[in-house]
């Protein structure tokens, strides 16, 4: 056969029984001198409990959006589909929730009926507030400096007192309302991206952490008053500089510190400042573990520190920071995810994926269908790439085993299923092309050879076979988008169209027996980028 020939794919299953032969709908060239990956695991050589480490926590934009219906509906699809554990946004002080006013002899008003609409229906979900104390209610601010569309304050507020009664004030709402047990579930995290200037307009720039470690100070010990048990952390910065500042700080200040945080984004250079108005170049940095990279770069300096024992929660990342990247539509985005939590599931508490919807208003409301908002789903609830790579890990099961491949991971559950989750990870252009260029038109994925799968002492029996995959055209809602010429708005037509693209549903469904030398074995094209899910389930 000559090499240029070009072949339907085909998926062969090996089994005692003799060979099943399953059609594969995807077109490769290049057959015969295409690579093979090889995967496999002995069902009897476990390396222990499968990590749990994407259920963590999840982003939203700010809490006024967590009040609106279809921002519940999709939290809700969330929660039946993947099942977060915590949720945490912008935005709970600020003059949308209603928190915070002052009566004409400047006397303070306190109302937290919005924010208490909103936690209950959270804790109805099972998902639990991962509270972000932000930002400044303007009548309690000492300036006028704000960032995004929704305009939030970022100033100190003008009077301290007002301040540590308005906090203690919440937290022993807090308490009186869902209990001191269900509140010392929550972390307390203050401000967001304080070494950032976009998010802090201290009273003298120069002194930027300073005054920042005073907010801190204040806001943890207001916490810590209504209950010492109460988790506090920071410094929620854009980067991890100020980790061992803020150690040191709380050491030698006596306050409060039960855990650390801070931001990571995989864009390179050529990128600098904030996003705001969707209208920059945005680079995808050469280092594709760049995210996971800083996170171990984070536990190290904890870890340098005298308090080695603090959980580090990263309660934002992403591929790009920006509400406005292509990146976040695309199937790239799948295998990226995947990616991070491979390289990042040891030393770290939570990754909190920014953001699960793209009811998002940072930059104002979302102007078309598919705009590169940080979603898993966007504004109309269409599940993407990304959405997917989290279903996936939601599906495979809780005993991992045993694997020297480095972007796999082969589970199996405990009514005796097995689960193979594997990806690919490849750039479609080098860190000088911006995403734009990349991303907002369609990439047809190239082969990668196959990849062959083996398990043995895998217990005899009949199992059904199952493959699900995301890639170019595989659970792809954006590339569909694409070939309808990116309408602004969508029809009931259209809308339904991109929906049917991302519907989950397995590529191939199949029962197959499982002889008594407990033996599995699968040979599967790879393109790409691709993300394939293999599971064997016991009949």
């Amino acid at each position: 056969m000559s090499n240029s020939i070009k072949l339907s794919w085909q998926i062969f299953i090996c089994l005692v029984a003799g060979v099943m032969l399953v059609e594969w709908n995807a077109i490769a060239g290049d057959i015969v001198a295409a690579p093979i990956r090889n995967i496999s695991a002995d069902w009897q050589n476990i390396q222990g409990p499968h990590s749990e480490l994407f259920h963590g926590c999840i982003g939203a934009g700010r809490a006024a959006e967590g009040l609106r219906a279809d921002w519940q509906r999709q939290l809700q699809m969330c929660q039946d589909e993947i099942g977060f554990k915590s949720i945490r946004f912008h935005g709970l002080l600020c003059d949308d929730m209603g928190t915070y006013s002052e009566t004409k002899d400047g006397k303070p008003r306190h109302n937290f009926q919005y924010i208490d609409q909103l936690y209950d229906a959270l804790l109805a979900m099972k998902i639990k507030p991962f509270v972000e104390i932000s930002f400044m209610p303007d009548e309690l601010a000492s300036g006028n400096q704000t960032i995004f569309w929704w305009k939030a304050n970022v100033t100190p507020p003008k009077s301290w007192d007002k301040w540590d009664d308005l906090v203690k004030d919440l937290v022993a709402h807090w308490t009186a309302r869902y209990g001191a047990d269900e509140v010392k579930r929550w972390n307390f995290e203050i401000w967001n991206e304080a070494d950032y200037p976009a998010f802090f307009a201290p009273h003298d720039p120069k002194h930027r952490r300073a005054e920042y470690f005073h907010l801190y100070a204040h806001t943890a010990a207001d916490i810590k008053s209504v209950n010492a048990n109460y988790s506090v952390g920071g410094p929620a910065g854009s980067q991890t500089i100020w980790i061992q500042p803020l150690i040191e700080f709380c050491r030698t200040n006596h306050s409060p510190l039960d855990f650390i945080s801070f931001h990571t984004y995989g864009l390179g250079s050529g990128t600098s400042g904030l996003d705001e108005n969707g209208d920059q170049f945005l680079y995808l940095g050469n280092n594709l573990h760049a995210p996971a990279d800083t996170m171990a770069t984070g536990r190290k300096l904890v870890d340098e520190t005298t308090r080695t024992n603090l959980p580090i929660h990263v309660t934002e990342w992403s591929a790009s920071y920006s509400p406005r990247d292509p990146i976040h539509d695309s199937y790239f985005s799948a295998p990226y995810i995947l990616e991070q939590f491979k390289h990042a599931e040891h030393g770290i508490a939570s990754m909190s994926y920014w953001t699960f919807t793209d009811i998002f208003e940072e930059n104002g409301p979302p102007m078309t269908p598919f705009h590169g908002g940080f979603g898993l789903l966007n504004f109309q609830g269409i599940k993407k790439p990304a959405y997917f790579a989290y279903q996936f890990m939601n599906q495979i099961g809780a005993t991992e085993l045993k694997n020297s491949d480095q972007q796999s991971w082969i589970c199996r559950d405990k009514i005796g299923g097995a689960q193979i989750l594997l990806w690919d990870l490849t750039r479609l252009a080098d860190a000088t092309v911006p995403n734009q260029t990349v991303f907002r038109k369609l990439q047809p994925a190239k082969s990668k050879g196959s990849v062959e799968v083996n398990l043995v002492n895998v217990p005899p029996g009949n199992y059904m076979l199952t493959l699900r995959e995301i890639g170019f055209e595989k659970n792809d809602a954006y590339s569909a988008y694409l070939e309808m010429n990116s309408p602004s708005q969508l029809t009931r037509a259209q809308e339904a169209k991109l929906r049917s693209v991302a519907s989950g549903q397995p590529e191939f469904e199949r029962d197959v027996k499982i002889g008594a030398d407990g033996k599995f074995s699968a040979t599967l094209p790879l393109r790409q980028n691709d993300v394939l899910l293999l599971t064997l389930t016991r009949r």
